[in-house]
């Protein structure tokens, strides 16, 4: 096991086997005496990974039938354009959940497109929460209802799927992707970043119901166009080939764990050993809803600012990285995304139990 534990947000840390399988590989595929970075995307060895990649990924996920799953490029971000350029399909409106900075951010690119309904907000509470169901004012004449599934820099997270009736729910599970189940069958579309959970940055996923492929705004650029993607097998262009071969690594890895439902019930010790600590402590503190805590990412504060420096100091020698909350927020924030080992987490809890006697 590495002697480091890194707790970055995104990138992420990655099952260590998968790396060491990585290195292995990398001047010769099973043989092949080629690097996947080499490989032609056409070439039979390359497809076979791109062709296991997705049946791995749909055995994971339990993807029905009436799906296609597509391997792009641009990350997340390029989706919150990407998506109402496909999905308004005529419509004039989209209904929003707004529940931190990445719906911030979804919302107002949607905003070049339609008119964007805040149909709920977690702002009155300095999105602490996930809104109710109950209070969600969505307009039946949407072109789809938009939900971050979870907030990385705020540590908000749904932990159920919104019933939106016939409007299709759309949901960027970017950093969630993989840690717990979903249920496919109630999205229209599911897209996410690869760099959290699944693999190294320059990968997107997106998992999009067939019936809502081919009606793209008039003009939309072909490299845009979700059908032109999913008719070309995720191949329009030349794929991200090599990120596209670690995540298929880490899909394995992931059945090895035993699934989704493995991986979840180790996230939920993780998340859970960290979240006693905060709980119980006078000196550090969570501001999220234990209703809507996040079990991937872990805000917390320390009572005084001037105490953060010594305090990743401190976590660094102890061989502990990455530690520092987003600019926007401040404080600390502990990412234990599914390839963090529980042994990371009770190393973090130690030191935050020992800083806390030193400094407290």
């Amino acid at each position: 096991m590495r002697d480091t534990f890194n707790f970055s947000a995104g990138p992420a840390v990655l099952p260590e086997e998968v790396l060491r399988q990585v290195a292995e590989e990398m001047l010769d595929w099973h043989g092949s005496r080629q690097s996947v970075m080499e490989m032609s995307h056409r070439g039979k060895e390359y497809m076979s990974i791109h062709a296991q990649a997705e049946a791995d990924l749909r055995e994971l996920l339990g993807i029905p039938a009436g799906y296609k799953v597509l391997f792009l490029q641009g990350g997340a971000t390029t989706q919150f354009a990407m998506v109402p350029a496909n999905l308004l399909r005529g419509r004039k409106s989209i209904d929003f959940v707004h529940t931190g900075e990445w719906s911030k951010k979804a919302i107002k690119e949607a905003k070049l497109f339609a008119t964007a309904n805040i149909a709920a907000s977690g702002e009155d509470r300095k999105f602490t929460y996930v809104p109710a169901r109950a209070d969600w004012r969505l307009d039946p004449q949407a072109a789809y209802v938009h939900i971050c599934a979870n907030e990385t820099i705020g540590g908000v997270e749904f932990d159920w799927t919104p019933d939106t009736g016939d409007v299709p729910l759309v949901a960027d599970v970017s950093s969630s992707f993989l840690s717990r189940p979903i249920d496919v069958a109630r999205h229209g579309l599911i897209y996410g970043g690869a760099q959290k959970n699944i693999g190294p940055a320059g990968l997107t996923i997106v998992i999009v119901r067939d019936d809502l492929l081919g009606q793209a705004n008039p003009g939309t650029p072909t490299m845009l166009d979700y059908k032109a993607h999913a008719d070309a097998d995720s191949m329009l262009n030349t794929p991200p080939t090599f990120a596209v071969y670690v995540a298929g690594l880490v899909f394995q890895w992931l059945k090895r764990q035993g699934g989704i439902a493995g991986i979840e019930k180790r996230n939920i010790e993780k998340s859970q050993l960290l979240y006693k600590l905060l709980d119980s402590s006078g000196f550090y503190s969570n501001p999220v809803d234990p209703a809507s805590r996040s079990r991937m990412n872990v805000p917390f504060t320390l009572p005084d600012a001037a105490l953060d420096e010594p305090f990743l100091a401190g976590a660094k020698a102890a061989g502990m990285v990455q530690l520092k909350g987003h600019r926007s927020v401040g404080g600390m924030r502990a990412s234990i995304y599914n390839a963090m080992p529980i042994e990371g987490v009770q190393r973090l809890v130690e030191y935050m139990r020992e800083f806390e006697r030193t400094h407290g």
